[in-house]
């Protein structure tokens, strides 16, 4: 460590911060005797029972845990990519005059140097995610994640509900917060890329010994979009105390400023090239797709879901105890 004076340190540029977790393992599950237990309360069904969620396990681990039962370590990001906690430029973002707060997973990188983000034996050059799978000798960056709940309404107890993801990549995926000035609130964008050769869903009895059918969606790719520079997702708390997220519809042309033909030619160029733009960044579009769906020995076949732009959305939270 060497001191650093105050001109010296003038000249310094902060990069934000890199995190990366080699060797990394969780493992919870309820253990009431020694009092580990995970509950999420304060909720109340429709008609005034008390609700209460229990996490029964939940782990994060290497592939091949076999649904949790076999936990090793994995690497969570890497040296040269790491998770990314930053203040960026909104300039370069098309965020104007703002700093930006971001919380990002690793970057994508470009196909020659990348790996496919489905396949467990992927090699260099493959795709554009940059966790690499597992090898015999090396841990990877794609971790098995698993969560089981079980939900209490009153004095009832449901089954057990578990989902389990094998080999998860969320390369890609970022959040990004910053204030605005006119409706006083605080807005983001939100982009979750989340890629696993298995994610599956099935229904336990309290004890375990007795499970349903398991939902299994292979090769399960979703690429979600939330909010962009055009149409900011906006976060707010309303009078009742109740969470809402809002994606604005960005504003109707003036009339006459897009021709009745719909061609640059014969609109507003600047009117026609905004709107252009916007229908046609893939940016701003979700995708999902998953290879197959089976339910217990019956597959379904695949399913795909391209190109879905979110116009106008609005959530919003209800307490569902008044």
């Amino acid at each position: 460590m060497t001191s650093l004076t105050e001109s010296e340190l003038s000249d310094v540029e902060g990069a934000g911060i890199g995190l990366v977790l080699e060797d990394f393992k969780f493992a919870h599950g309820t253990d009431v005797v020694n009092g580990q237990v995970f509950k999420i309360g304060g909720i109340k069904s429709t008609d005034g029972q008390d609700v209460e969620i229990i996490v029964n396990k939940l782990y994060i681990a290497g592939s091949g845990s076999n649904y949790g039962a076999n936990l090793n370590p994995v690497n969570l990001g890497r040296l040269v990519n790491p998770f990314a906690i930053d203040v960026i430029d909104g300039n370069d973002i098309g965020v104007a005059d703002k700093a930006v707060l971001s919380i990002a997973a690793p970057a994508k990188v470009p196909v020659t140097e990348g790996f496919d983000c489905l396949s467990t034996s992927a090699v260099a050059g493959s795709g554009s995610c940059a966790s690499r799978p597992q090898t015999a000798e090396f841990a990877g960056e794609r971790p098995d994640l698993g969560l089981q709940l079980n939900v209490t309404v009153g004095s009832n107890q449901s089954a057990n509900l578990n989902i389990h993801a094998q080999s998860a990549v969320i390369d890609g995926s970022y959040l990004r917060l910053w204030g605005d000035d006119e409706r006083r609130q605080l807005v983001g964008q939100f982009k979750l890329n989340f890629y696993s050769p298995e994610l599956s869903i099935n229904a336990c009895s309290q004890d375990g010994s007795e499970c349903g059918s398991r939902i299994v969606m292979a090769d399960f790719a979703l690429e979600l979009a939330l909010g962009n520079e055009l149409q900011p997702m906006f976060l707010d708390v309303d009078g009742s105390g109740n969470f809402v997220a809002e994606v604005q519809a960005i504003p109707r042309p003036d009339p006459g400023a897009i021709g009745a033909d719909g061609k640059e030619a014969s609109s507003d160029s600047a009117t026609w090239q905004f709107y252009h733009d916007y229908y046609t960044n893939p940016d701003y579009r979700s995708n999902l797709t998953i290879g197959n769906l089976s339910v217990g020995e019956r597959n379904f076949g695949s399913t795909r879901v391209d190109g879905m732009l979110i116009q106008h959305l609005r959530i919003q939270t209800k307490d569902l105890g008044q």
